[in-house]
């Protein structure tokens, strides 16, 4: 008969060692943690629009809402910080949202009221 019994391993044996998995944040570059936390935003918000696959079971229009304004105070406030080159795509983003946003709103925002728009200005198509 063979002993089957698992062998005793010291508990931090069973977690893994973030010291050596993770970078320290103040090694991080300010454009890098700028540019995930839009992406982060941008993810949300997306789902939040019903963007995502099952995307109307995920929709919330009220918490998209939330998502993009917070998007656009980043963006605008950032944009000087971490230059054109990361923040042209990251405004595109960004307005891509706000539009989706107006389609999918029942009742449309007026011009410059939508989300994130006191930092953007009006978003047209």
């Amino acid at each position: 008969m063979s002993d089957a019994s698992p062998q005793h391993q010291s508990p931090s044996a069973d977690r893994p060692d973030f010291d050596t998995m993770t970078r320290d944040i103040a090694d991080v570059p300010a454009v890098e943690v700028i540019t995930t936390v839009a992406v982060h935003l941008m993810s949300a918000a997306a789902v939040n629009l019903g963007l995502a696959e099952d995307g109307d079971r995920h929709k919330d229009l009220d918490e998209a809402r939330k998502l993009i304004t917070a998007l656009a105070g980043l963006v605008t406030a950032g944009a000087t910080e971490i230059g054109s080159y990361h923040a042209a795509p990251l405004r595109d983003g960004l307005k891509s949202l706000q539009l989706a946003f107006r389609e999918e709103s029942v009742v449309p925002d007026a011009p410059g009221e939508g989300p994130g728009e006191k930092f953007t200005g009006p978003v047209h198509g």
